[in-house]
């Protein structure tokens, strides 16, 4: 495959060779490590929501969000292929790298997207198939084809896919959408730009040399600093709505209150960083800071459920 000018050539030879892609070069594709934050979320919306499921039809609903969401890497990964062999974060995967065709990607992204909506629509429920229908193709759509390219605020907009899979579990159990599943699509939403624009800090040179509108390329590194921290108090705040509203302990309130002022903290560091630092320490402590920090508010908010679910079985016995 050769790239010319943004576009993606396949001469005739590359159209009639036989696939020698393997198993690990697909599995790649399907972004393993964006679709591991992925189960997780989704898997505490399902835990945490009210009600019981079928232990067999969680593994299926859990299975379906996953592989839709390794679905939408893949057709990421495949709109996105002349911009990933520029960069150096991205030119090993494997469509720049040749070892998977560009239309070979489109298939297998398109097939595993319909058979995981048909699947967690039959098997579980019409309103989360629906839910994980709408979240690949924002992704897909929304995002990789249109916002990504065109305005600095892709990723807050953009960012509203990968929120949905705590919520898409959620409905998996209840078969609804509530302010509660609303919340933990609200906590990953809000955190995502202070995650993102913390990584374009370090990697803009990169997204400038491909003409991608991240905010620190467009509007500079002030700007993206002082929106990082915004976004980083947002992110507090909703951590802790849980306990607001009911669905959480005090608890656990405190716990990702103190998780909540650590981000921040980390924000502070990323802005006091001077303008221009080349070594971007501050800003890879805070996106590294950010990944920790929403494992442990899930992990917080399902250990507290289980907690409490214990506590409330005890008091029954006594």
């Amino acid at each position: 495959m050769a790239i010319i000018k943004g576009e993606r050539i396949i001469s005739g030879q590359d159209a009639l060779r036989i696939s020698e892609a393997t198993f690990k070069d697909y599995f790649e594709l399907l972004k393993p490590r964006v679709m591991s934050l992925v189960i997780f979320t989704a898997f505490a919306g399902l835990v945490v929501a009210p009600g019981h499921i079928n232990p067999v039809i969680g593994f299926i609903a859990i299975l379906c969000i996953a592989v839709g969401a390794g679905a939408s890497g893949a057709l990421n990964m495949w709109y996105d292929a002349d911009i990933d062999a520029v960069m150096t974060r991205t030119a090993g995967r494997p469509i720049p790298s040749g070892r998977i065709l560009p239309g070979e990607a489109l298939a297998f992204g398109l097939t595993l997207s319909g058979f995981s909506i048909a699947i967690l629509g039959l098997a579980v429920n019409v309103l989360a198939a629906g839910l994980l229908a709408f979240t690949i193709f924002f992704y897909v759509v929304v995002y990789t084809m249109w916002l990504k390219r065109w305005t600095p605020q892709n990723i807050v907009i953009g960012g509203a896919a990968g929120a949905f899979p705590p919520m898409i579990g959620w409905a998996a159990v209840t078969g609804g959408v509530s302010i509660e599943s609303i919340t933990l699509f609200l906590i990953i939403f809000l955190w995502t730009p202070a995650h993102f624009w913390a990584l374009a800090l370090f990697k803009m040179r990169d997204y400038d040399a491909v003409g991608v509108p991240m905010l620190p390329n467009v509007s500079g590194e002030k700007v993206t600093k002082d929106q990082i921290l915004i976004y980083a108090v947002l992110t507090a705040a909703a951590g802790v709505a849980p306990t607001f509203l009911g669905f959480a302990s005090p608890g656990y309130g405190l716990l990702t209150g103190a998780l909540g002022v650590a981000f921040i903290w980390f924000a502070v560091l990323c802005r006091r960083m001077p303008d221009g630092d080349k070594a971007m320490v501050p800003a890879k402590k805070l996106f590294a800071y950010s990944i920790l920090y929403l494992f442990a508010v899930f992990s917080c908010l399902m250990a507290d459920h289980f907690a409490i679910q214990a506590w409330t079985s005890l008091k029954g016995v006594i």
